[in-house]
């Protein structure tokens, strides 16, 4: 059991033995036990709120339900508990709980981090999902780097969790790539061509042709029109898909499964249409079929099939997610556009007229990138005159400063991302703050070795007792609390600022707290203590998708 698991048992006892005696009386069910590790050590080691969380069940004053509990606590962990402010209770450690706690840390190793597993239920998180018809941009980066990274940390957390993009490969914009596609290749084989008014005039669109013709040459040019055009817009679509995954696989994104959506067309989607129809949630005027929505909150009424037979967007969305629920996950996250707001309600309306638990899908929508260079604002690709590619990005910047950053804010908040910062090599720049942190762990490991000095047996983590020693220890107890609280909320923004933190917390260690040059057992004890920071660290920036470089 780790100290803090002990803690709480030692709180949840006292509390029990407050009531059996009659001292505190409640009529409902009390609040779980949070502790938190405070922003100063002056305020404890651990904290809890739990006093005037329940004030209300128990229908008294926090100190006083503070008081009542410290004084049944039974155990020999604390040096002493002080009740703060309306009933805050703060919990001071011995030293040697301290230390232990740090042994047991060190003998984790790269497990550190890591929390026991929660349950059989398996999550599941669609996220990207960008149609194949052009490049990924900087918005499908912040969702790629987001998505990725609260899988990362579920899985870390303890949690089962597959992840899956959804493949938008039918329907009006694949005619619109196949349309575009085919007028390029007649241009580029020396055809003069009319150009689609609604075509893709992307720059990538020629980089497709181009890599066609260059394996395929005009062997399709002379095929009757209808024949050419399905063949171009399948090598179109492959072409688009390999580019699709090999950015992905650059931006460091690994998916489960790839779900296409024209296996929905036209089975599963009838299926799910049929369904709706005969539980009165579906309804036809004008010749097209309407989902009754705002039986269930939405603002208005939607067209799932059209007047020529047509199903809508909404109706392959109706037929997925039912396909989701159908496959048995106990929860659902849908990474979003800020866009889709209004998206939410039709969809969880559909659910719960098909039967399913709608409060299991969860949407996570993604604010706005806006990218920014010397102070002014970029809006359009160099290269393309379009929306600015994630390949761009990371070519001008790198994958790690470009995952970094994305997630360095909420995913509900706008960021304004500066390139100029995320290339700078300077303490300004906070990915390059913390790797060189984790670079110059690696410097001293390389420098002990050749003083010949190594952890060699049980380090005596109790010579360990300066200001900046202490504090990198307590930074370093918060960081399996800041997993748990990262998956629970979905904010990766969380791994992002705490290890930033960690690695200034480090800088004052390595400023204050020689390693050669002092008593070998003090130094074998700061020695184990920064190579569970720089664990720590690798833990950090791998949830992140970020490198951990040895020398920079």
């Amino acid at each position: 059991m780790q100290t803090k698991e002990k803690i709480a048992a030692a709180i949840k006892e006292a509390v029990a033995a407050a009531m059996t005696d009659g001292t505190l009386k409640f009529s409902d069910a009390l609040p779980e036990i949070a502790l938190e590790v405070p922003p100063k050590k002056e305020f404890g080691d651990f904290a809890t709120n739990f006093a005037m969380q329940s004030a209300k069940i128990f229908k008294t004053n926090p100190r006083k339900i503070a008081e009542e509990i410290k004084a049944r606590i039974n155990c020999d962990l604390f040096d002493k508990i002080e009740i703060a402010g309306a009933g805050f209770m703060n919990f001071y450690l011995k030293s040697d709980v301290i230390y232990r706690e740090l042994k047991n840390i060190y003998d984790a190793g790269k497990d550190f981090g890591n929390l026991p597993n929660k349950n059989n239920v398996t999550i599941q998180i669609e996220y990207v999902s960008a149609n194949p018809t052009g490049l990924l941009h900087v918005g499908h980066g912040r969702g790629a780097a987001a998505g990725s990274a609260i899988v990362n940390i579920l899985r870390a957390a303890g949690y089962n969790v597959e992840s899956e993009y959804y493949i938008n490969d039918a329907g009006n914009q694949m005619d619109k790539l196949t349309k575009s596609v085919n007028a390029r290749y007649l241009e580029l084989l020396g055809k003069e061509i009319s150009f689609p008014e609604d075509g893709y005039l992307g720059e990538d669109i020629i980089d497709t042709t181009k890599r066609i013709i260059e394996r395929d040459g005009d062997k399709y040019l002379n095929l009757p029109e209808n024949e050419r055009l399905k063949i171009l817009g399948e090598l179109a679509y492959e072409d688009k898909m390999r580019e699709l995954k090999k950015d992905l696989k650059n931006f460091r994104v690994k998916l489960d499964v790839w779900f296409s959506e024209r296996t929905l067309h036209p089975d599963k989607i009838n299926a799910a249409i049929e369904v709706l129809k005969s539980n009165g949630g579906i309804y036809e005027k004008d010749g097209a079929l309407w989902l009754a929505s705002t039986k269930y909150g939405d603002d208005k009424d939607r067209v799932v099939i059209r007047e020529n037979g047509e199903p809508t967007y909404l109706a392959a969305d109706i037929a997925y997610h039912k396909n989701k629920f159908d496959r048995g996950f106990g929860e659902l996250i849908n990474l979003w556009g800020a866009d889709h707001h209004g998206y939410v309600a039709r969809v969880k309306a559909a659910m719960k007229m098909l039967g399913y638990d709608a409060d299991k899908l969860k949407i996570i929508f993604l604010q706005m990138v806006s990218l920014f260079r010397g102070g002014e604002a970029v809006k359009m690709s160099k290269r393309a005159g379009t929306a600015i590619p994630l390949r761009e990005l990371m070519e001008e910047v790198g994958t790690d400063a470009a995952r970094y950053f994305f997630l360095m804010r909420s995913t509900d908040s706008q960021l304004d991302f500066d390139l100029d910062l995320a290339k700078s090599q300077s303490s300004e720049n906070p990915v390059y703050y913390i790797q060189y942190a984790h670079a110059r762990i690696c410097s001293i490991f390389r420098q002990t070795a050749e003083a010949g000095l190594k952890i060699d047996g049980e380090p005596k983590f109790s010579l360990m007792n300066s200001a900046a020693e202490i504090d990198l220890i307590n930074k370093i107890f918060e960081y399996p609390d800041e997993v748990e609280k990262a998956a629970t909320e979905y904010a990766p923004q969380r791994i992002a600022r705490y290890v930033y933190d960690l690695a200034s917390t480090f800088s004052i260690f390595y400023r204050d707290c020689r390693i050669l040059g002092v008593e070998k057992d003090l130094a074998i004890a700061r020695l184990a203590l920064i190579k569970i920071t720089q664990q720590t660290i690798q833990h950090a920036l791998k949830l992140l998708g970020v490198s951990a470089p040895e020398r920079m």
